[in-house]
């Protein structure tokens, strides 16, 4: 694991400097990464509209876009696989709003992810509302878009966001409990 670790951040090295082949490689060693995202991330929807491995292709053709970013490692890079795989479903749930065929993607916050029962929510509504959670407490919106929608753990988000792993414990414990309370319809007075 710690070779594999080793080779995909030598990989990422070459892509940040122009070596477009690199993602490639990346994707080759990771897929099985990446496609876990996709899959966790489509149990969450009720109407299933897109399948793992379609989700995991347009997540790959965002990727191939973002050649100019610097990669720190393996961690930074599935957080930013589960961040463009997010953002493919709103891109969707916003497609299917405009066609109004439905009122946009539902999506399904386990227990596990925000302390809430197995209920849709529009995927619209809830990047939204991580968004709004980003204008007040940056850190908690990024510990639970990466815990939720990245599936990683307290540990390995604290380490992406160069925090403690007290303090990622914390803010995701009050970002998870604000929205589970904004999802549920009784917001808290204060923010967390």
């Amino acid at each position: 694991m710690i070779e594999k670790t080793i080779q995909v951040n030598e990989l990422l090295a070459r892509w940040s400097t122009g070596d477009r082949k690199a993602l490639d490689e990346i994707v080759e060693h990771l897929y099985r990464d990446i496609h876990a995202i996709a899959v966790r991330e489509l149990r969450r929807e009720k109407f299933l509209t897109i399948r793992p491995t379609a989700l995991v292709h347009e997540a790959y053709l965002r990727l191939v876009k973002l050649d100019e970013m610097h990669w720190v490692d393996r961690a930074h890079f599935l957080s930013m696989a589960a961040r463009v795989t997010r953002q493919v479903l709103v891109d969707e749930a916003r497609r299917r709003r405009a066609d109004k065929r439905s009122g946009g993607t539902p999506v399904t916050l386990s227990d596990i992810s925000v302390g809430i029962n197995d209920a849709g929510y529009d995927a619209i509504d809830v990047d939204n509302l991580l968004t709004e959670l980003r204008s007040f407490d940056e850190i908690a919106a990024d510990v639970v878009s990466l815990r939720i929608f990245g599936g990683l753990s307290i540990e390995e988000a604290a380490f992406i966001l160069k925090t403690s792993v007290a303090t990622a414990n914390r803010r995701w414990l009050n970002g998870k409990a604000w929205l589970s309370a904004e999802l549920t319809g009784n917001p808290r007075d204060a923010h967390p």
